[in-house]
Protein backbone atom coordinates (compact mmCIF):
# COMPACT_ATOMS: atom_id res chain seq x y z
CA UNK A 1 0.00 0.00 0.00
CA UNK A 2 1.58 3.18 -1.04
CA UNK A 3 2.64 5.71 1.68
CA UNK A 4 -0.34 8.48 2.80
CA UNK A 5 1.20 11.70 2.25
CA UNK A 6 -1.26 13.98 3.54
CA UNK A 7 -0.36 15.25 7.25
CA UNK A 8 -3.13 14.51 9.81
CA UNK A 9 -3.87 16.41 13.16
CA UNK A 10 -6.78 14.64 15.04
CA UNK A 11 -8.17 16.62 18.08
CA UNK A 12 -11.03 15.47 20.55
CA UNK A 13 -14.60 15.76 18.50
CA UNK A 14 -16.86 17.51 21.44
CA UNK A 15 -17.05 18.57 24.64
CA UNK A 16 -14.46 20.69 27.00
CA UNK A 17 -11.67 19.06 25.93
CA UNK A 18 -12.97 19.93 22.21
CA UNK A 19 -13.44 23.34 22.41
CA UNK A 20 -10.06 23.66 24.78
CA UNK A 21 -8.18 22.48 21.67
CA UNK A 22 -9.61 24.42 19.24
CA UNK A 23 -8.94 27.67 21.58
CA UNK A 24 -5.75 26.83 22.11
CA UNK A 25 -4.63 26.49 18.54
CA UNK A 26 -6.25 29.88 17.69
CA UNK A 27 -4.74 31.78 20.59
CA UNK A 28 -1.06 30.35 19.04
CA UNK A 29 -2.38 31.42 16.25
CA UNK A 30 -3.09 28.02 14.21
CA UNK A 31 -6.76 28.72 14.06
CA UNK A 32 -9.03 25.71 12.79
CA UNK A 33 -11.49 26.53 9.90
CA UNK A 34 -14.44 24.36 10.65
CA UNK A 35 -16.70 26.17 8.58
CA UNK A 36 -19.78 23.08 9.60
CA UNK A 37 -20.20 22.00 13.34
CA UNK A 38 -20.86 18.40 12.34
CA UNK A 39 -18.24 17.82 9.77
CA UNK A 40 -15.32 15.81 10.51
CA UNK A 41 -12.42 17.31 8.75
CA UNK A 42 -11.47 20.94 8.96
CA UNK A 43 -8.18 23.02 7.64
CA UNK A 44 -5.73 25.25 9.00
CA UNK A 45 -5.07 28.18 7.06
CA UNK A 46 -1.73 28.61 8.78
CA UNK A 47 -0.63 25.30 7.71
CA UNK A 48 -2.52 24.02 4.59
CA UNK A 49 -0.93 21.06 4.01
CA UNK A 50 -2.06 19.78 7.89
CA UNK A 51 -5.69 18.34 7.70
CA UNK A 52 -7.58 18.50 11.39
CA UNK A 53 -9.88 15.37 12.54
CA UNK A 54 -12.22 14.83 15.18
CA UNK A 55 -12.32 12.33 17.14
CA UNK A 56 -13.01 10.86 20.15
CA UNK A 57 -9.84 11.41 22.92
CA UNK A 58 -9.41 7.41 22.98
CA UNK A 59 -9.67 6.97 19.71
CA UNK A 60 -7.15 9.79 18.90
CA UNK A 61 -4.19 7.75 21.03
CA UNK A 62 -5.40 4.36 18.71
CA UNK A 63 -5.28 6.90 15.27
CA UNK A 64 -1.67 8.27 16.21
CA UNK A 65 -0.25 4.69 17.36
CA UNK A 66 -0.91 3.14 14.22
CA UNK A 67 0.01 5.56 11.76
CA UNK A 68 -3.29 6.64 10.44
CA UNK A 69 -2.78 10.31 11.88
CA UNK A 70 0.56 11.91 12.35
CA UNK A 71 -0.66 13.73 15.16
CA UNK A 72 -3.24 14.13 17.86
CA UNK A 73 -4.41 16.21 20.94
CA UNK A 74 -6.15 14.44 23.89
CA UNK A 75 -5.68 13.97 27.50
CA UNK A 76 -2.84 12.28 29.22
CA UNK A 77 -5.25 10.02 31.28
CA UNK A 78 -6.34 8.29 27.87
CA UNK A 79 -2.90 7.73 26.54
CA UNK A 80 -1.64 6.11 29.75
CA UNK A 81 -4.51 3.78 29.52
CA UNK A 82 -5.10 3.11 25.88
CA UNK A 83 -1.35 2.74 24.73
CA UNK A 84 -0.42 -0.19 23.97
CA UNK A 85 2.20 -2.21 26.30
CA UNK A 86 5.64 -1.44 25.09
CA UNK A 87 4.72 0.66 22.26
CA UNK A 88 7.26 2.84 20.74
CA UNK A 89 5.22 4.30 17.82
CA UNK A 90 3.90 7.08 20.30
CA UNK A 91 6.07 9.62 20.76
CA UNK A 92 4.92 12.93 23.45
CA UNK A 93 5.59 16.59 21.86
CA UNK A 94 4.16 18.44 24.59
CA UNK A 95 3.21 16.73 27.95
CA UNK A 96 1.71 20.13 29.95
CA UNK A 97 -0.37 22.29 26.96
CA UNK A 98 -2.41 23.50 29.79
CA UNK A 99 -6.10 22.82 29.46
CA UNK A 100 -7.55 19.89 30.64
CA UNK A 101 -6.51 19.41 34.35
CA UNK A 102 -7.96 16.41 36.39
CA UNK A 103 -6.87 13.82 38.19
CA UNK A 104 -7.71 9.69 37.66
CA UNK A 105 -8.71 9.28 41.77
CA UNK A 106 -10.10 6.52 43.84
CA UNK A 107 -13.18 8.04 45.47
CA UNK A 108 -15.41 5.84 48.12
CA UNK A 109 -18.53 6.48 49.63
CA UNK A 110 -19.11 9.11 52.59
CA UNK A 111 -20.21 6.47 55.21
CA UNK A 112 -17.02 5.04 54.68
CA UNK A 113 -15.63 8.01 56.88
CA UNK A 114 -12.85 5.75 58.96
CA UNK A 115 -11.20 5.33 55.25
CA UNK A 116 -9.30 8.31 54.06
CA UNK A 117 -6.26 6.97 53.37
CA UNK A 118 -4.87 4.29 50.74
CA UNK A 119 -3.54 2.61 53.92
CA UNK A 120 -7.17 2.56 54.98
CA UNK A 121 -8.93 1.03 52.06
CA UNK A 122 -6.68 -2.04 51.97
CA UNK A 123 -7.51 -2.46 55.59
CA UNK A 124 -11.49 -2.25 54.74
CA UNK A 125 -11.13 -4.33 51.62
CA UNK A 126 -9.14 -7.22 54.01
CA UNK A 127 -12.04 -6.95 56.00
CA UNK A 128 -15.28 -7.12 53.78
CA UNK A 129 -14.58 -10.94 53.25
CA UNK A 130 -15.12 -10.56 49.74
CA UNK A 131 -13.12 -8.78 46.89
CA UNK A 132 -13.69 -4.47 46.65
CA UNK A 133 -15.45 -3.36 44.01
CA UNK A 134 -14.06 -0.91 41.81
CA UNK A 135 -16.53 1.01 38.80
CA UNK A 136 -14.18 2.31 36.56
CA UNK A 137 -13.40 3.53 32.74
CA UNK A 138 -9.76 2.72 33.28
CA UNK A 139 -8.85 -0.83 34.42
CA UNK A 140 -5.63 -0.61 33.19
CA UNK A 141 -4.32 1.76 35.51
CA UNK A 142 -6.24 1.18 38.23
CA UNK A 143 -5.48 -2.51 38.13
CA UNK A 144 -1.93 -1.48 38.38
CA UNK A 145 -2.39 1.22 41.18
CA UNK A 146 -4.15 -1.28 43.66
CA UNK A 147 -1.88 -3.77 42.84
CA UNK A 148 0.93 -1.74 43.61
CA UNK A 149 -0.25 -0.31 47.25
CA UNK A 150 -1.55 -4.47 48.00
CA UNK A 151 -5.48 -3.49 47.58
CA UNK A 152 -6.82 -6.93 47.37
CA UNK A 153 -8.76 -8.97 46.47
CA UNK A 154 -10.59 -6.68 44.31
CA UNK A 155 -12.59 -7.11 41.25
CA UNK A 156 -12.94 -4.22 38.10
CA UNK A 157 -16.61 -3.34 37.15
CA UNK A 158 -16.79 -1.32 33.74
CA UNK A 159 -18.86 1.55 33.20
CA UNK A 160 -19.88 2.84 30.15
CA UNK A 161 -22.09 5.71 32.09
CA UNK A 162 -21.97 8.42 34.91
CA UNK A 163 -19.39 6.09 37.65
CA UNK A 164 -20.54 8.08 40.54
CA UNK A 165 -24.00 6.63 41.11
CA UNK A 166 -22.46 2.98 41.33
CA UNK A 167 -21.78 2.70 44.98
CA UNK A 168 -25.19 4.30 45.77
CA UNK A 169 -27.19 1.61 43.11
CA UNK A 170 -25.11 -0.72 45.10
CA UNK A 171 -23.06 -2.71 42.53
CA UNK A 172 -19.55 -1.12 42.88
CA UNK A 173 -18.42 -0.54 46.78
CA UNK A 174 -15.56 2.48 45.50
CA UNK A 175 -14.98 3.94 42.30
CA UNK A 176 -11.57 5.08 40.23
CA UNK A 177 -12.74 8.63 38.00
CA UNK A 178 -11.51 11.69 36.62
CA UNK A 179 -11.72 14.50 39.21
CA UNK A 180 -11.29 18.46 38.32
CA UNK A 181 -13.12 20.24 41.19
CA UNK A 182 -14.89 17.36 43.22
CA UNK A 183 -18.00 18.91 42.70
CA UNK A 184 -19.28 15.83 40.75
CA UNK A 185 -18.10 13.78 43.99
CA UNK A 186 -19.80 15.59 46.32
CA UNK A 187 -23.01 15.69 44.94
CA UNK A 188 -22.88 11.86 45.02
CA UNK A 189 -21.76 11.90 48.78
CA UNK A 190 -18.23 10.69 47.61
CA UNK A 191 -14.76 11.87 48.33
CA UNK A 192 -11.79 11.32 47.25
CA UNK A 193 -8.88 9.18 49.27
CA UNK A 194 -6.45 11.93 50.63
CA UNK A 195 -3.35 10.12 49.04
CA UNK A 196 -5.52 8.37 46.10
CA UNK A 197 -4.46 10.02 43.16
CA UNK A 198 -3.60 7.55 40.15
CA UNK A 199 -2.54 9.92 37.76
CA UNK A 200 -2.71 13.97 36.99
CA UNK A 201 -3.73 14.54 33.80
CA UNK A 202 -3.59 17.41 31.65
CA UNK A 203 -3.98 17.63 27.27
CA UNK A 204 -0.91 16.83 25.59
CA UNK A 205 0.58 17.08 21.94
CA UNK A 206 1.48 13.40 20.75
CA UNK A 207 3.06 12.44 17.31
CA UNK A 208 4.10 8.96 15.48
CA UNK A 209 7.53 8.55 15.67
CA UNK A 210 7.16 6.50 12.70
CA UNK A 211 6.46 9.31 10.34
CA UNK A 212 8.73 12.15 12.53
CA UNK A 213 11.20 9.85 11.54
CA UNK A 214 10.47 8.93 7.87
CA UNK A 215 8.55 11.76 6.35
CA UNK A 216 10.26 15.61 6.51
CA UNK A 217 7.48 17.02 5.72
CA UNK A 218 5.56 15.91 9.18
CA UNK A 219 9.01 16.47 11.05
CA UNK A 220 8.45 20.12 9.95
CA UNK A 221 5.03 20.01 10.82
CA UNK A 222 5.79 19.22 14.16
CA UNK A 223 8.52 21.98 14.39
CA UNK A 224 5.71 24.50 13.68
CA UNK A 225 3.51 23.02 16.14
CA UNK A 226 5.75 23.23 19.05
CA UNK A 227 7.04 26.52 18.31
CA UNK A 228 4.00 28.48 18.40
CA UNK A 229 2.36 26.54 21.04
CA UNK A 230 5.77 26.46 23.61
CA UNK A 231 5.72 30.80 21.92
CA UNK A 232 2.25 30.94 23.43
CA UNK A 233 1.86 29.07 26.36
CA UNK A 234 5.40 30.70 27.62
CA UNK A 235 4.11 34.32 26.82
CA UNK A 236 0.73 33.88 29.05
CA UNK A 237 3.04 33.83 31.94
CA UNK A 238 4.37 37.21 31.36
CA UNK A 239 3.85 40.69 30.44
CA UNK A 240 5.88 43.43 28.83
CA UNK A 241 6.20 46.62 30.65
CA UNK A 242 6.96 50.17 28.90
CA UNK A 243 8.06 53.24 30.88
CA UNK A 244 9.67 56.27 30.68
CA UNK A 245 13.00 57.49 33.02
CA UNK A 246 15.74 60.28 32.97
CA UNK A 247 18.94 59.83 32.56
CA UNK A 248 21.85 61.06 31.32
CA UNK A 249 22.70 57.94 29.10
CA UNK A 250 21.20 54.36 28.19
CA UNK A 251 23.98 52.95 29.89
CA UNK A 252 23.12 55.34 33.17
CA UNK A 253 18.98 53.95 33.29
CA UNK A 254 20.32 50.51 32.59
CA UNK A 255 22.55 50.47 35.47
CA UNK A 256 19.70 51.71 38.08
CA UNK A 257 17.55 48.84 36.36
CA UNK A 258 20.17 46.82 37.55
CA UNK A 259 20.15 47.87 41.02
CA UNK A 260 16.57 46.12 41.34
CA UNK A 261 15.52 42.56 42.02
CA UNK A 262 13.55 41.79 38.78
CA UNK A 263 13.84 45.11 36.34
CA UNK A 264 16.67 42.92 34.25
CA UNK A 265 13.84 41.31 32.22
CA UNK A 266 14.24 37.76 30.21
CA UNK A 267 18.68 39.34 29.20
CA UNK A 268 18.40 43.05 30.57
CA UNK A 269 16.25 45.95 29.96
CA UNK A 270 16.15 47.70 26.49
CA UNK A 271 16.62 51.80 26.66
CA UNK A 272 16.23 53.62 23.96
CA UNK A 273 16.46 57.85 23.78
CA UNK A 274 13.02 59.84 23.95
CA UNK A 275 12.82 62.77 21.18
CA UNK A 276 11.20 65.55 22.85
CA UNK A 277 10.52 68.46 21.16
CA UNK A 278 11.72 71.36 24.26
CA UNK A 279 13.22 71.19 27.41
CA UNK A 280 15.49 68.46 29.26
CA UNK A 281 15.98 65.70 26.10
CA UNK A 282 17.69 63.36 29.29
CA UNK A 283 14.34 60.78 28.40
CA UNK A 284 14.43 57.57 28.13
CA UNK A 285 12.20 54.50 27.58
CA UNK A 286 12.86 51.28 29.03
CA UNK A 287 11.01 48.44 28.01
CA UNK A 288 11.33 44.62 30.23
CA UNK A 289 9.40 41.67 29.85
CA UNK A 290 8.44 39.70 33.50
CA UNK A 291 6.79 37.22 34.61
CA UNK A 292 2.70 37.99 35.58
CA UNK A 293 3.66 36.94 39.44
CA UNK A 294 5.85 39.99 39.34
CA UNK A 295 3.85 42.92 37.73
CA UNK A 296 2.84 44.45 41.03
CA UNK A 297 6.83 44.36 42.14
CA UNK A 298 7.82 45.54 39.13
CA UNK A 299 5.59 48.66 38.82
CA UNK A 300 7.36 49.78 42.53
CA UNK A 301 10.51 49.33 41.39
CA UNK A 302 10.31 51.43 38.61
CA UNK A 303 8.79 54.17 40.07
CA UNK A 304 11.48 53.81 43.08
CA UNK A 305 13.73 54.59 40.43
CA UNK A 306 11.95 57.65 38.78
CA UNK A 307 9.82 55.88 36.11
CA UNK A 308 6.57 57.25 35.30
CA UNK A 309 3.93 56.95 32.37
CA UNK A 310 4.36 52.85 33.18
CA UNK A 311 2.22 50.73 30.24
CA UNK A 312 1.55 47.20 30.49
CA UNK A 313 0.73 44.79 27.53
CA UNK A 314 0.40 41.35 27.31
CA UNK A 315 2.25 38.98 25.04
CA UNK A 316 1.84 36.88 22.71
CA UNK A 317 4.44 34.89 21.87
CA UNK A 318 7.90 34.49 23.44
CA UNK A 319 10.02 32.60 21.21
CA UNK A 320 13.23 31.04 22.50
CA UNK A 321 16.71 30.33 20.29
CA UNK A 322 14.77 26.75 20.30
CA UNK A 323 12.53 25.16 22.31
CA UNK A 324 13.64 22.71 24.52
CA UNK A 325 10.79 20.18 23.26
CA UNK A 326 12.01 20.39 19.63
CA UNK A 327 15.88 19.67 20.67
CA UNK A 328 14.14 16.77 23.04
CA UNK A 329 12.16 15.49 19.85
CA UNK A 330 15.20 16.05 17.61
CA UNK A 331 17.15 13.87 19.52
CA UNK A 332 14.42 11.18 20.26
CA UNK A 333 14.56 10.73 16.27
CA UNK A 334 18.12 10.35 16.08
CA UNK A 335 18.17 7.55 18.78
CA UNK A 336 15.02 5.83 17.23
CA UNK A 337 16.95 5.94 13.71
Amino acid sequence: MAQRQDIRLSIPSKGVLADSALNLLADCGLPVAKTNPRQYEARMPALPALTVLFQRPADIVVSVSDGSVDFGITGLDVVAERRPTDDKSLLLLHDALDFGHCRLALAVPEGWSAVRTLAGLAAHAHALGRPLRVATKFPRLTADYLQRNAISPFTLISVEGALEAAPAIGYADIISDLVSSGQTLRDNRLYALDDGAILHSQAVLLANSSALRTRPAVLSTAQVLLEYIEAHLRATEHVAIFANMRGESPQAVAQRMFTQNILGGLQGPTVSPVVVRSGNGNWHAVHIIVRKDHLFQAVTELRSIGGSGVVVSPVSYLFEEEPARYRALMEAVRDDS
